[in-house]
């Protein structure tokens, strides 16, 4: 006799795992390794850079559980793959659009390229890439016809397939 589950979709572990890799992204490769700037550009360096360890602190932890609960949900049965693909990309592209938008012009905390002469070359692929991202994921959800696992799934209690 089968048994229904409530829906285990592979979509919102995978949004974590794409938010925690884009901030993760973003803290190593533009605040470490190209230093174009802190998380927090408007104070002292120091602030700066405890701003990026509670940043890079929250990222990792975002990536971290996202990856968890994704293993964990797809070893109850695994779902579609392009679900955590467009998972990925939505929390990836979502992610850098919102820091892009909001956190790099609205609120001024900091710019892609601080102290850059012009920083709209740097803006528009950085908002560009993450727009991309995010319709690729929207795209790619839509191609597997459902934002979330298919209701009343049944897992049978045998071995069989």
């Amino acid at each position: 006799m089968a048994n229904e589950e409530p829906s285990r979709s592979l979509l919102w572990p995978a949004v974590l795992v794409g938010i925690g890799l884009a901030g993760s992204l973003d803290e190593i490769v533009l605040h470490q390794l190209l230093r174009w700037h802190h998380f927090y550009d408007r104070g002292s360096q120091a602030a700066g850079l405890i701003a990026d360890g509670i940043f890079h602190l929250g990222s990792t932890t975002a990536l971290v559980i996202g990856l968890v609960l994704l293993v964990q949900r797809w070893r109850t049965g695994p779902g579609p793959l392009r679900q955590a693909v467009a998972g990925i990309l939505l929390g990836a592209g979502g992610f850098n659009l919102y820091d892009g938008t909001i956190q790099h012009k609205l609120l001024g905390l900091h710019q892609v390229r601080a102290g850059a002469p012009n920083n709209l070359p740097y803006d528009l692929v950085f908002i560009g890439v993450a727009a991309v991202m995010l319709l690729a994921g929207l795209l790619l959800l839509r191609a597997t016809g459902s934002p979330t696992a298919a209701p009343g799934r049944t897992v049978r209690n045998r071995g069989s397939g």
